[in-house]
């Protein structure tokens, strides 16, 4: 009896996981994401009005790796410094928008997942945000410093730099805005698994193509052409791919059903 009771007890909780909100037509869908569009857009605004109150402080933080090394920044075209102040407001508003504009991405794609794994929403958000923080940390406080000292005071010391408002702003944005991405991989991955796409024996099956993928990017983004520096580069964005097989084999649908990941 006892067991009969466990199995029925079991077999309804199976069947209430997988009750699922009432279907939605395609119109529905799309009011869905137009309504969600439109609250992340006034969040992002909010957001670039509370950076752009700090634009100052801002400002200087960004041209503060410039500055250690006594150089300021030139602008060339009347509109280069608005412009830099539009894009400071715009990267910092969004990056404090972003637990915000991150929800209501996942109130938009909840309705299709069980409850079981609605539950992912508050790691979900944690770990979007301090990992792209992180990403961009690591690139604000190691990589963008080590490059201007390399390019600056290395490679150019034999001429007079007029470093730009416009270049300076682009280069240092594809270094913040680049790594804080790369470290988005376990969320990546997270969302591959989680829908069954991947599973954590096809990402260690393949784990040497990334570690190929990886010390790529490494060389890319690495300011000195040493190996070893190479390397201080190329073991968090690995150590990120190894996290990630982990959060696979955590939240891929085998493994919540009892059964082996397919390969």
């Amino acid at each position: 009896m006892v067991d009969a009771a466990d199995a029925i007890g079991k077999a309804r909780a199976a069947v209430s996981e997988r009750v699922e909100l009432p279907g939605m037509s395609l119109m529905e869908h799309l009011d869905e994401l137009r309504r969600r569009v439109i609250h992340s857009a006034i969040f992002l605004v909010l957001g670039m009005i509370l950076a752009w109150v700090f634009k100052d402080r801002l400002l200087m933080f960004l041209q503060l790796p410039l500055l250690k090394i006594g150089k300021t920044l030139v602008f060339t075209h009347p509109m280069d410094a608005l412009n830099l102040n539009l894009q400071v407001s715009l990267l910092a508003g969004a990056i404090a928008a972003s637990p915000f504009i991150l929800y209501q991405v996942w109130l938009f794609i909840a309705p299709g997942l069980y409850q079981k794994e609605r539950r992912f929403v508050i790691p979900f958000m944690a770990a979007t945000v301090g990992l792209f923080l992180t990403g961009a940390s690591f690139g604000y406080f190691f990589v963008l410093p080590g490059a201007i000292k390399i390019l600056v005071l290395g490679f150019g010391k034999n001429f007079t730099s007029m470093i730009t408002i416009e270049d300076y702003s682009s280069f240092f944005l594809s270094i913040i805005l680049g790594l804080g991405v790369s470290f988005e991989l376990p969320i990546l991955i997270f969302f591959l698994a989680m829908f069954g796409i991947v599973s954590p024996r096809f990402l260690w099956k393949n784990i040497r193509y990334a570690i190929l993928a990886v010390f790529i990017v490494a060389a890319i983004i690495c300011p000195s052409p040493d190996p070893w520096t190479m390397c201080v580069y190329a073991i968090p964005m690995l150590s990120l791919y190894v996290l990630g097989i982990g959060v696979a084999w955590w939240v891929h649908p085998s493994r919540r059903k009892g059964k082996k990941p397919a390969a």
